[in-house]
């Protein structure tokens, strides 16, 4: 392992990180607000930055597997933990609390722990939504530069679906496809923005939306989520875009070359299509036979699948009080997540989609005992037994994580409903669930341990599971 290339890799992060913050330091200018707590922030960032960075030399300047796992899962508790100190020096939130609300930012997830959003500082806000979209395109360039090249739990089918030229050296080949996904990432942050502005948000709140609508993380700026603006236009606006994030940034690529074609008859696109058709469909009958509106139901039905099937989180009503056949689909969605390769979290629609195949090819053989089994295919390709079993292997271990979650939630002495909720919402990276996690409740009511567990349940959820979990194996360490 190249330790000191690591380090001065994450050095670079910081320094990144640190000249970010300056963003809310602008902001608290502009506004009025006190800058003393961002500035600290912001300087302490750089201050460790620049020390790992330039205090560090490293000879050996070639990067292993091994290195993209250390990289990457430190690269995501780092930045959570020095994005937990405006939190803090601002008095808002205790250090575990600042901590919570931090990873739930850089993982996308958009659990928080504040209670009283609307009145916050806009610098802090600012802070809030940046976090997210930073989180959200470091996923995009994490699924579809890295995953691929570390081969985690079946995300090998991405690598084929690379754009541009076949290289075989790692770094060329991720940062062109950063480059690329950078480009479409900021492109629909800017057309977001754009379009919520003309819809009639404010300009401060159109931003922060963007920032957290793109990356799928569902942070708002009010209390009662986009619920708050009771504009049909801006919900509509959202819900676009919110599909844009939950689809794999390769295909938004590829569309945009001019293989608009090939990226419409991608076979997880057409799944993924299909199943927010149903669920949709099925949410809406359940609340139009409960007396809704029928074109109520279908905006906040369309809304709400959308928001959790790409587990961006954010609500426009209370489905606590839907039918049980409404809750029970969004629960599925949460668990299931949006495409590979987007800024969405939950087990990824490519991984259920292979899952059904190889149920189908078990199934076929069922009465035959020497019949030969149904090859499973992704497109016109064949999906290797090796591809397979890391799909299996990741599936096992996220219901086993999430029940060690539910059941250390429940220990806290929680009803099994919002227990079970809040770790699928962790692993999954959503935000809002059941029972006391409901869409308009928060998780501020947790004890420290339990936010420190569920923390550690976004980080993981957000880095594919096999990404930290390998770093507590001992023989990883091995030489």
């Amino acid at each position: 392992m190249n330790t000191l290339l690591n380090l001065r890799i994450l050095g670079w992060l910081l320094v990144i990180l640190g000249f970010v913050e300056f963003i809310p330091v602008a902001t608290a200018i502009v506004c009025g607000e006190p800058v003393e707590p961002y500035l600290a922030s912001a300087l302490t960032t750089l201050v460790f930055g620049f020390a790992l960075a330039l205090g560090i030399q490293p000879e050996n300047r070639r990067l292993r597997a091994r290195d993209g796992f250390v990289v990457v899962t430190l690269g995501w508790i780092l930045a959570s933990l020095f994005g937990a100190i405006p939190y803090v020096a601002t008095d808002t939130l205790s250090p575990v609390d600042a901590l919570f609300e931090s990873v739930a930012g850089f993982t996308t997830t958009g659990s928080t722990v504040m209670t009283r959003i609307e009145g916050s500082p806009h610098a802090l806000l600012i802070w809030r939504s940046i976090s997210q979209w930073l989180g959200g395109m470091g996923i995009i360039v994490f699924a579809v530069a890295i995953l691929p090249l570390l081969g985690v739990g079946g995300m090998q089918l991405l690598k084929r679906e690379m754009p541009g030229p076949s290289v075989e050296k790692v770094r060329p080949r991720v940062a062109a496809a950063a480059r690329r996904m950078w480009g479409i990432y900021v492109g629909l942050t800017g057309a977001e923005f754009l379009a919520l502005w003309i819809a009639g948000m404010g300009g401060f709140e159109a931003l922060c939306h963007a920032f957290t609508t793109v990356s799928t993380g569902g942070f708002s700026t009010r209390d009662a989520s986009i619920g708050g603006f009771a504009s049909p236009a801006i919900e509509w606006i959202v819900i676009f875009f919110m599909l844009c994030g939950g689809i794999n940034f390769v295909l938004h690529y590829r569309a945009l070359t001019g293989g608009l074609r090939s990226s419409l008859g991608d076979s997880e696109l057409r799944f993924y299509g299909w199943l927010m058709a149903g669920a949709t469909a099925a949410v809406a009958f359940a609340l139009w036979n409960q007396d809704a509106a029928a074109g109520h139901s279908l905006r906040a039905a369309t809304f709400q699948v959308v928001s959790i099937g790409t587990t961006a989180g954010y609500t426009t009503a209370d489905y606590e009080m839907w039918p049980a056949l409404a809750q029970l689909v969004l629960l599925h969605l949460m668990v299931l997540g949006g495409m590979a390769g987007s800024t969405s979290g939950g087990i990824k629609t490519m991984r259920a989609l292979l899952l059904l195949r190889a149920l189908g090819s078990a199934l076929s053989r069922l009465g035959h005992a020497r019949a030969v089994p149904r090859p499973v295919l992704y497109g016109e390709r064949l999906v290797s037994d090796e591809t397979l079993a890391g799909v299996f292997a990741f599936v096992a271990l996220y219901v086993l994580i999430a029940a060690v979650a539910a059941a250390g939630v429940a220990a806290a002495d929680y009803d099994l409903t919002t227990s079970l909720s809040a770790a699928l919402t962790a692993i999954g990276n959503v935000g809002p669930a059941l029972g006391e996690t409901g869409p308009f409740d928060n998780f501020a009511h947790f004890p420290a341990s339990v936010k420190l567990g569920l923390a550690l349940c976004m980080i993981a959820g957000r880095l594919e599971l096999f990404t930290l979990v390998a770093l507590l194996r001992i023989d990883f360490w091995r030489q």
